[in-house]
């Protein structure tokens, strides 16, 4: 395929992929069970956090995290106490357990407590095309408290040549403006021509058969790469295209 050729597949594929039905299977459904801002972006985080492995054990265990804080993600993380975190301490998702959990949780109520929540702390580090410096500053804040030095290991640093599939997913559900109702886009003080594609094994074995994307490992680099791709086919909205590698890789087996 030319270079139009490919534009024209990837756009009939994120049309395909774009819409209601692609909720039900993916942990996006999670912070699109509240209505208040605060709610949404604390679900959608530690939705997020968790988002490897099986899909249906992922959207499981983010269930049972917002039943473990009674459905109440903000309330619970604004006035939680230390009897409230010892219902989290049986709480596992692979290698994050509830001692993670209840880490998350003390992270979640400095930034809010302190930051002014989190679309601000992401929205005050942007640079003029990336986030990826935002993801930087924001696990450093994030881990100003007193923490266990294990449960760093659940936000991934770009600037440590991470990929940060995980947050950058996050961030496309909070910032992306989807007409098609999937992502939440209900922060407003960033640009979606700024978010970094989730790069997972599907979307980077994808990306390298169409052959946007060179580099073997999924790091950093990688990202960067396909993300200079991605914004030259749309530069208003490059992470739409991340439904098109994810649906041919996960849905179609290409």
């Amino acid at each position: 395929m030319n270079k139009l050729e490919l534009k024209e597949f990837l756009d009939e594929k994120v049309i395909q992929y774009n819409n209601q039905d692609f909720i039900d299977s993916d942990p996006v459904q999670i912070p699109h069970l509240f209505s208040q801002k605060e709610d949404i972006e604390i679900a959608g985080f530690l939705s997020a956090t968790i988002a490897w492995g099986n899909r249906k054990m992922i959207i499981k265990n983010s269930h049972q995290m917002m039943e473990l804080m009674g459905n109440t993600p903000y309330d619970f993380v604004m006035s939680h106490t230390e009897d409230d975190l010892i219902r989290l301490e049986d709480f596992v998702h692979r290698t994050f357990n509830g001692k993670d959990f209840s880490g998350f949780i003390k992270g979640l109520q400095h930034i809010y407590k302190n930051h002014g929540g989190l679309e601000a702390v992401f929205a005050k580090h942007q640079e003029k095309d990336s986030l990826q410096k935002s993801i930087h500053e924001f696990k450093k804040i994030f881990f100003e408290i007193d923490h266990l030095p294990r449960t760093q290991k659940h936000i991934s640093d770009p600037l440590n040549n991470s990929a940060a599939k995980r947050i950058n997913m996050y961030l496309r559900w909070m910032v992306r403006q989807d007409t098609k109702g999937v992502d939440l886009g209900i922060w407003k003080t960033i640009s979606p021509a700024l978010l970094s594609c989730p790069l997972d094994v599907h979307s980077g074995n994808v990306a390298r058969k169409l052959g946007i994307l060179t580099r073997k490992q999924n790091d950093g680099k990688a990202l960067n790469e396909l993300d200079l791709k991605l914004r030259k086919m749309d530069p208003l909205d490059p992470v739409k295209y991340d439904f098109a590698l994810f649906g041919l890789g996960v849905f179609e087996g290409f």
